[in-house]
């Protein structure tokens, strides 16, 4: 989508507004930090089954468990879905996430998960110039620094020129835009009620993977349901966890925090995957924590 069509959708915020908080900004990182945990423990299960299940499937699974969690809160909270604002901006929220979970889903499955993780580290530095040109909001050259010394990071950990070319490079390229797109809509619904944000999400997953899904189904070994299922469980926690960091903090400063998740991905698949890290991805890990602490340092300020 062109950038001129953003301000056509996206409501211009107002300049008046005041960014966040430190202590706020500190909240909202560790819901992120809570966020990207549990998504690698999701993650981590698809790329250890996915490879058998057509990703609409894995999708259109995780929205059922995800429905079946939120139905108590929707009942309780019945009364926050009566006046419901901003219906195009909840649709194309809902269509953004789709095309993200599923060609995320399909990425993983197919490539490292150092490198599936690597690569979508280049979402803070695309999360970072959206900020400041579709929200408006702030960005001090402090955090710009600190994005720039994270591409870096990324470049060296990804060591471009022995990396093939796959179909789950195109995938993780797509779940990096269509994603952080999802991000500043998600943002200019700040102030939605929490269950009606999660209600719409979970419930377009199902509607807009239902029908892929079904046509190109695979029966699920007995063995693999429990696992299957918990990707919903975890997806589900997660979302709540992504909607309270990016309400509570500003996107300039959550965005280089999500480099941290190299190292929670690296060890994982250390451990699970026994995939050993590359020196070039040691070295670009190292580079990104520096970039980390330079934005953790300039929050204070």
């Amino acid at each position: 989508m062109p950038s001129g069509s953003w301000q056509i959708l996206l409501p211009v915020p107002d300049p008046a507004s005041r960014g966040a908080t430190r202590s706020d900004n500190l909240q909202a990182g560790l819901w992120l930090i809570a966020d990207m945990c549990l998504n690698i423990w999701a993650i981590s299960i698809v790329k250890a089954l996915g490879g058998g299940y057509p990703s609409w499937q894995i999708v259109f699974l995780r929205a059922l468990v995800g429905l079946a969690l939120l139905l108590p809160w929707v009942w309780r909270d019945r009364q926050a879905f009566a006046n419901i604002e901003h219906w195009g901006l909840q649709i194309l929220r809902i269509a953004l996430s789709t095309l993200t979970l599923t060609a995320s889903f399909f990425a993983v499955a197919r490539l490292p998960l150092a490198l599936f993780m690597t690569m979508n580290f280049t979402r803070p530095l695309v999360l970072i110039a959206m900020a400041a040109l579709v929200l408006g909001e702030k960005v001090p050259l402090v955090r710009w620094a600190a994005g720039a010394v994270g591409l870096v990071g990324i470049l060296i950990a990804l060591n471009p020129d022995n990396v093939p070319w796959s179909w789950g490079l195109l995938a993780v390229a797509i779940t990096v835009f269509s994603g952080t797109a999802a991000i500043i809509v998600t943002r200019k619904l700040k102030g939605t009620p929490a269950v009606v944000m999660m209600a719409f999400y979970t419930g377009g997953l199902a509607l807009l993977t239902a029908v892929p899904a079904q046509q190109t189904w695979v029966p699920i070994a007995p063995d693999h349901l429990p696992y299957l299922l918990a990707v919903g469980v975890f997806s589900q926690c997660a979302q709540f966890c992504f909607l309270q960091a990016h309400w509570k903090g500003d996107a300039g400063f959550l965005g280089p925090l999500g480099y941290s998740s190299l190292i929670v991905s690296g060890t994982v698949g250390f451990l699970i995957f026994n995939e050993v890290p590359t020196l070039n991805t040691l070295i670009g890990a190292t580079i990104i924590v520096l970039a980390t602490t330079l934005l953790s340092v300039s929050s204070k300020h």
